[in-house]
């Protein structure tokens, strides 16, 4: 890093290194306004974001209910620079729909903030390889309440058989992991030389085996959070050169002190963790030598094969999906826009799925195991249609159709915990939308003497500390 830096601006990072992270969130203004939320009173806005804050203090984010809702996400702020890039080439309003992929993706600062840039009725892969953080990514991404996205548990080279669907690919590649040095020490004892070898090989394997499934002219954001060139710069330099794409500029503001074309963040210059981010466009195939084309082909060809079985495995994702069955008239009424919606049956439980895109998702389970897509609106119980989770904090939840019931605070947190809460005496019996400061946590069933509580029970605090408030 001497060599790479020079000795005086080393020097710095070394420094930079040993003091304090900041903390920052971000917004999620679908849900909530700034000034809902008493974190952002007197502060820093991240210069990059504009939905991004850096606090004070570190508050005990666990112990705050508007997390829980999906009102922010806790995200260091480096990362949100993805907010920049793609205000460059997206425009929200007035752009057309897209699909994307966050490839690598858990725990889900950047599908959360990518879900919340792209086009209106744009889809977001979301895919994360280790199945456990699979399911926290999921988490995350019901709670920020977006229907037009799935969430898959696939190695790259399993999207393969879907051929160049995506418009935008992000890979936040796995790394030796340098920038988190001063927010994680633990990461110190778990760098090598070594690490970094078998790193950048597999960086560019990763990146080798998911280009197929980008369009031409799309766009591919690389980054890591590490600094050295090996996994960085030559990473894609090489992905450049070898698969055939034009690497652009970030055009990150001089004030933010940020290099140009491949953008570094240093804790020593920019008011973040270490990290690095690259814009690269996919060449169209004329345009790309015949090495590339060769490559691209032979993939094409060499998964083909593989198509049929894959189809085995993703019938297991089907779990007798029935989109034929008649849907009991109440649950279209429990979604807004439900004519948007596709509302199928799988085992016990419906689900809605943005009409636009149901083909696509379909092919999808054929390849790819899919952990959750669309909206999960209610579960068979008996005799009765229990409402599930994500529709709670689906931001199309119709709120209108449930009897809504407002907590305090320590209430919030019981309700947090799966404990039993006691609602008003006037609360009328059946299943209940309980928020805390206007915002959905969930669902109750009242029965009159007592409420269930319908929590997810894996959600839940588990910490026994009793925050006051």
């Amino acid at each position: 890093m001497t060599n790479y830096l020079g000795k005086e601006e080393y020097t710095k990072l070394a420094e930079a290194i040993n003091g304090q992270s900041p903390t920052s969130i971000r917004i999620n203004r679908d849900k909530i306004s700034d000034e809902e939320i008493d974190y952002t009173k007197d502060a820093e806005k991240v210069s990059w974001c504009e939905n991004g804050y850096y606090l004070n203090e570190r508050p005990q984010f666990t112990f705050d209910p508007l997390l829980h809702a999906g009102c922010y996400y806790v995200q260091e702020a480096s990362s949100m620079f993805l907010s920049h890039i793609l205000k460059q080439h997206f425009q929200k309003n007035n752009s057309t729909p897209i699909v994307a992929l966050d490839l690598c993706a858990a725990p889900g600062g950047k599908s959360t903030l990518t879900m919340s840039m792209l086009p209106k009725g744009s889809l977001l892969f979301a895919n994360e390889v280790m199945r456990q953080r699979a399911n926290i990514l999921a988490e995350n991404l019901i709670k920020w309440g977006y229907p037009n996205c799935i969430v898959t548990n696939s190695f790259a080279k399993d999207f393969q058989p879907l051929g160049p669907i995506f418009d935008l690919i992000i890979c936040d590649a796995p790394c030796s992991g340098e920038g988190m040095f001063r927010k994680d020490p633990a990461s110190i004892d778990e760098w090598s030389l070594d690490n970094v070898e078998t790193c950048w090989k597999r960086q560019r394997e990763i990146a080798q085996d998911i280009w197929p499934t980008l369009k031409d002219d799309a766009l591919f954001i690389y980054s890591t959070c590490t600094y050295n060139p090996h996994e960085d710069e030559e990473t894609v330099e090489w992905i450049a050169d070898n698969l055939g794409a034009e690497i652009l500029s970030c055009n990150p503001n001089k004030e933010w002190g940020l290099t140009d074309k491949n953008t570094h963040f240093f804790p020593s210059k920019s008011r973040g963790e270490g990290f690095f981010i690259s814009v690269l466009r996919k060449k169209t195939r004329e345009c790309q030598d015949a090495e590339s084309d060769d490559y691209n082909n032979s993939y094409t060809l060499a998964n083909s094969s593989k198509k049929n079985k894959k189809k085995d495995k993703g019938s297991k994702n089907g779990n007798n999906r029935n989109s034929t069955k008649k849907t009991p008239q109440e649950i279209n009424a429990w979604i807004k826009d439900s004519n948007q919606f596709t509302i199928y049956q799988e085992d016990e439980t419906f689900h809605a799925f943005p009409t636009t895109y149901t083909d696509l998702l379909e092919q999808a389970r054929q390849t790819v195991r899919v952990v959750h897509a669309g909206i999960d609106i209610a579960t068979i119980k008996g005799k009765n249609l229990q409402p599930c989770h994500s529709l709670a904090l689906s931001n199309s939840l119709n709120r209108e159709a449930f009897v809504t019931h407002e907590i305090d605070y320590n209430q919030a947190i019981a309700y947090l915990r799966t404990e039993a809460i006691q609602l008003d005496a006037d609360v009328k019996v059946g299943y209940v939308l309980i928020t805390f400061k206007g915002h959905p946590l969930g669902f109750v069933k009242n029965i009159g003497s007592r409420a269930n509580n319908l929590y997810p029970s894996e959600w839940k605090i588990k910490s026994t500390y009793t925050p006051h408030k």
